[in-house]
């Protein structure tokens, strides 16, 4: 009888464990889940005229329910209408291995804008997501590197983005690349494979580019890159190029009595 008794506790504790373990993963993912959703529209609510739980909508149909390796940049065309971006003249700022200097200037400035800055980056940046087949939730574990296949949700939205912000973009527009890197406009990035593409004369008046120069520089405005760069604009874009210390931009962006016109 005892031996009967001993079973049954044991098969309770057991029952109870894997319980406990099931309901403590169903909690976990829920907090990823909801996290991301939380942080989204805590952030969407800074911006006005935003129907934030609709945005969210629109922005999560892209990819719950389908294999994370299947979702194309057209399928955040219903999120991107959703935003109803405005067009940007003579303030957006791309950047290309310069992430960190350009939201710096930015964050302390407001007379450019970088992607990050605007509702299409700012509700996203720094986070990770992506959808299951048969599921409508969000996850942030569990998804697929950015670089794993081409058509994972990070890495379609920020193309898709990037597009959007291009295609917003008028009059002047600048883009910080990097000094210390033989090829400053890489022709594989979002910058050179994207956003390029897509100015187009008249609407964009000129490209301005900064060469952020840091203490271990190693070219400067007559890179060979530089001038490709140069090539593949848009006939009718202007171009000019200014080699800028970091020094320089990190005083600018401290000081407001310096006009940003002025900065380079």
């Amino acid at each position: 009888m005892r031996r009967m008794v001993v079973f049954v506790v044991v098969g309770v504790v057991v029952v109870s464990v894997a319980l406990g373990l099931g309901l403590g993963l169903g909690l976990t993912i829920g907090r990823r889940s909801g996290g991301i959703k939380d942080t989204f529209l805590k952030r969407c609510q800074k911006f006005k005229d935003l129907n934030c739980q609709n945005v969210w909508d629109a922005f999560q149909r892209a990819y719950i329910n389908r294999d994370p390796c299947t979702v194309t940049t057209d399928a955040y065309d219903p999120f991107i209408e959703a935003v109803s971006f405005k067009p940007q003249c003579n303030r957006v700022l791309f950047w290309s291995k310069t992430k960190e200097v350009a939201h710096s200037f930015t964050q302390k400035r407001d007379c450019l804008v970088t992607l990050e800055d605007t509702p299409l980056g700012a509700m996203v940046d720094g986070l990770t997501w992506c959808g299951k087949k048969g599921s409508n939730e969000t996850f942030s574990s569990g998804c697929p590197e950015y670089s794993a296949c081409e058509n994972n949700p990070m890495r379609s939205y920020w193309n898709r983005a990037s597009a959007a912000l291009a295609d917003a973009a008028c009059g002047d527009v600048s883009v910080m690349l990097s000094g210390s890197i033989q090829t400053p406009f890489d022709p594989e990035s979002i910058f050179a494979t994207i956003e390029v593409t897509r100015l187009h004369s008249p609407r964009v008046r000129r490209l301005n580019v900064v060469l952020v120069m840091e203490k271990n520089a190693v070219t400067n405005c007559e890179n060979k890159s530089l001038k490709n760069l140069q090539n593949v604009l848009d006939a009718g874009i202007g171009y000019g190029c200014k080699e800028v210390t970091r020094d320089q931009i990190d005083k600018c962006s401290s000081d407001p009595e310096i006009a940003c016109g002025a900065c380079w």
